[in-house]
Order: C-alpha cells, then structure tokens, then sequence
C-alpha cells in the first residue's frame, strides 16, 4: 500500500480543515515547500497536493506552490482544487503534476471529463469521490448530490479510470479512524479497482487496516502534522 502524505493550501500555506469546513482551519507551515522536502526526506515518494482556495473559487489559485514544489523535489505529485476548464488541466500538467485530480468536473460537465480521459489517458486523471452517507460531495465539499458513491465507481470504471481516491467527509480531520466499512464495501464490489483511502487516518493501526482490507493506499494529513504518525513508522511501511 501506497502512503501519500497531503498538502492542502490556502493563502499558499499549508493547512488542515475540519470535515471540509473551511472555517475550522489550522495552518501548519507557512512553507510548503519545506513539508514536502520533509517528505521526501523519508523516502515518501508520492505526494497529494490540493488547491483548497481553487476548490472553494472554482479555478485553480494556488499554482505556484505546484511549479514549486514539482520542480524543487523529485515527487509523484497529483494537484486538484478548481481545475475546470482545458487551461486548467494544461496548466497543472506544465507546472509538474503527473496526475490531475478531479472529482467535482466528473459529476458536473461529464463530456468534459470524458474528452480529459480520453485526451491525456485516465492513468493521468485522479479521480476523487468525496462521499458523505455514500453520496457524492462536490464542489470543495460545500454541496451533496444524490449520486450513489457505488454508482459513481461503477460508472467511471466503465470508461477506464481505474483508480479513485475516496474521502468520507464526516471522517475527515477528526482523527477518529477512516471509513474502514465503507471502504470495504467499496471493494468488495469492485474488487480490481485500486483504491485510495482519504480522511479519518489516525494512527499506524489505521494505516495497516487499510492495507489489510485491501486498499493500494492511503493519503494521510492531519495524523502525520499532529505527530499521530511518525517518521520511523511511515518507514516501516513504505519498507
């Protein structure tokens, strides 16, 4: 299992919300830049960077951070937050992201995310399924739709994307555990589908639960700023 530590950005600094609220924030480094060295430095090799001013305005703000980071560090990064339109996506690319992720432009302009699988392949589209009580969540998590999460999986998997990163919004930054069952549930009905555990990640424990379940892996963010997880135990997993 993959362990991907997250940057989320707001004002370009690195921050932490509360069940996706962004009035519950706390800014952990002033320097994104230095966490993501930090990571590196532990032989992380992936990071899940997030435009969280993009995903609240509904265009990519926090650009520089991505060139930044991409070209100072040798990391996997995937960036999501705003990207809307063909300018978007080509910019993130340009600026170093290996993948773009997208969750709110799959529900909402569906040929468009179509025309982006197709046009740039879905191993470069991370697909992110924001969830609360299994419905999908879109528009930085500020709107609930009615679409079923299984629904949604199934839907896109048809058309080649097979990876999806999920998120359950009630879980995320309570470090309170992830939704191990709906995760399982997730699996167990598409069974070769690689997915990527997001939101709840608390300790060591969560992190080998999830592997044990079966997931390919696990973006983790508050647990890793609050020193639930350390150094030594991110190694032992990624060794």
């Amino acid at each position: 299992m993959e362990i991907i530590p997250a940057i989320d950005i707001i004002d370009g600094k690195c921050v932490r919300l509360t069940q996706g609220d962004y009035t519950q924030k706390t800014i952990y480094n002033e320097n994104p830049l230095a966490v993501a060295e930090l990571f590196e430095g532990w032989g992380i090799k992936r990071l899940h960077l997030v435009d969280l001013d993009g995903a609240k305005k509904g265009q990519v703000v926090n650009l520089k951070v991505l060139e930044t980071i991409a070209s100072n560090t040798t990391l996997t990064i995937d960036f999501g937050g705003g990207i809307k339109t063909d300018e978007d996506i080509k910019n993130v690319f340009d600026a170093g992201a290996t993948l773009a992720t997208v969750g709110s432009i799959a529900v909402k302009d569906n040929d468009l995310f179509r025309h982006w699988v197709f046009r740039y392949g879905a191993n470069k589209i991370l697909l992110g399924a924001d969830v609360k009580d299994e419905k999908i969540a879109v528009g930085g998590w500020l709107e609930t739709t009615n679409i079923s999460i299984f629904d949604f999986i199934k839907e896109n998997n048809a058309r080649g994307i097979k990876t999806i990163f999920c998120t359950d919004i009630s879980k995320d930054g309570l470090l309170q555990g992830p939704s191990i069952d709906l995760y399982k549930k997730i699996i167990e009905q598409f069974p070769k589908l690689n997915l990527i555990a997001s939101g709840g990640v608390a300790s060591i424990k969560d992190l080998e639960e999830l592997k044990n379940i079966g997931c390919s892996g696990a973006i983790v963010g508050k647990a890793i700023y609050e020193g639930r997880v350390t150094m030594e135990e991110l190694r032992g997993l990624i060794i």
